[in-house]
């Protein structure tokens, strides 16, 4: 099993900046995809950037030019560096996980850190 914990979340203002952390336990050789997933009240959860299983970073349009996606594999850690932060990016940030074991899929969630931008 992977277990997923975000922390970094806050109050800022709108034009500043944030760096979320999700720390990896468990079976972190089992993870094919990782990335950062967000969820504004009233919508769906969506895609905010993810590493692929080739290492490649994909990310939403909306955080095209903003947002950084970054790893420390010796910590086990992801990172979101958000920039040129807007009251539209307020939403709570999820960490996921696509893991593999014995041919099974699991997606795996943390439990999520609230980003609130204020105008």
């Amino acid at each position: 099993q992977v277990q997923l914990v975000e922390s970094g979340g806050g109050l800022v203002q709108a034009g500043g900046s944030l760096r979320l952390s999700c720390a990896a336990s468990g079976n972190t050789f089992n993870i094919n995809n990782i990335g950062w997933y967000r969820q504004a009240p009233g919508k769906q959860r969506e895609l905010v950037a993810e590493f692929s299983s080739g290492g490649r970073s994909n990310y939403a349009r909306s955080g095209q030019g903003r947002f950084t996606i970054s790893r420390d594999n010796a910590k086990n850690t992801l990172y979101l560096q958000m920039n040129s932060l807007k009251p539209e990016d307020t939403a709570v940030y999820y960490c996921h996980a696509e893991v593999w074991s014995k041919s099974m899929r699991y997606d795996t969630w943390g439990q999520g850190t609230q980003v609130t931008v204020s105008s």
